[in-house]
């Protein structure tokens, strides 16, 4: 049976909330009455998310799909192989912890997704977070608006729709890590296709496992080395001569 949408979600060393987050959302999913898949993809765990992921897809087969791939620790792979393995055009790109409000961003998500081309779904906390986290959540946001030229607020890989046929043809600018969001933005608007954004309830019961100084490092050099090529260096390339 085609199904008419699809789940991602990225997974690593998730062996506490693999199994009752996933049966958490397909309790939510099944009472929706429209076929689904939940494509979960582990990318170098060393803890027992693999079994209990493989366990998952024995229990739901018609529900639940578990991917690897041969390289540890990539994220950005990791969505490119559930990507290529969906069998729907709409896709829901969620975190393992669920801590978005995703009953409503899903519900939401489905129905924006039948006119554009990508949905963002701009997470709002309600709990405080450190104050260097939201300033260098706050400084990154801006440096994108300047340089690219982008107005939206949460370039996370949680919370994000995608419709695939979009996707196909720019599956090799997607990265190991999570700068492939800001790259699919930057190219889905250049391309003028159409985006949404709406804002989404986040209440953390956890701590982020991103070390926020390395991330913020790695999104400025790809920042820097992305807006030179395709803002600076393709209109030199360009002009007639």
């Amino acid at each position: 049976m085609k199904k008419q949408f699809s789940i991602m979600i990225p997974v690593y060393n998730e062996e506490k909330i693999i199994v009752k987050n996933t049966k958490k959302l397909i309790k939510f999913l099944d009472n929706l009455n429209k076929p689904y898949e939940i494509l979960i993809c582990d990318n170098g765990s060393t803890d027992k998310t693999k079994i209990l992921g493989k366990k998952l897809e024995l229990q739901f087969p018609d529900k639940v799909k578990f991917l690897t791939i041969p390289e540890s620790k990539s994220v950005g792979f990791a969505f490119k192989k559930m990507v290529t393995t969906a069998s729907s055009d709409k896709l829901i790109s969620l975190d393992m912890d669920l801590t978005i409000d995703f009953e409503n961003f899903i519900l939401r998500c489905l129905k924006l997704l039948e006119d554009n081309s990508m949905v963002i779904g701009s997470k709002i906390a309600t709990q405080k977070r450190p104050l260097i986290r939201k300033m260098l959540s706050i400084v990154g946001v801006f440096l994108i608006r300047i340089l690219l030229d982008l107005e939206f607020s949460d370039y996370s890989i949680g919370a994000k729709g995608y419709r695939k046929k979009y996707l196909m043809d720019k599956l090799d600018v997607i990265d190991r890590s999570t700068f492939y969001v800001i790259k699919l933005v930057f190219f889905f608007k250049q391309q003028g296709l159409k985006i949404v954004e709406i804002p989404v309830k986040v209440h953390d019961v956890r701590k982020s496992r991103f070390n926020f100084f390395q991330d913020a490092v790695y999104r400025f050099i790809n920042l820097l080395n992305f807006w030179f090529r395709e803002r600076i260096m393709k209109p030199v390339v360009n002009i007639p001569r």
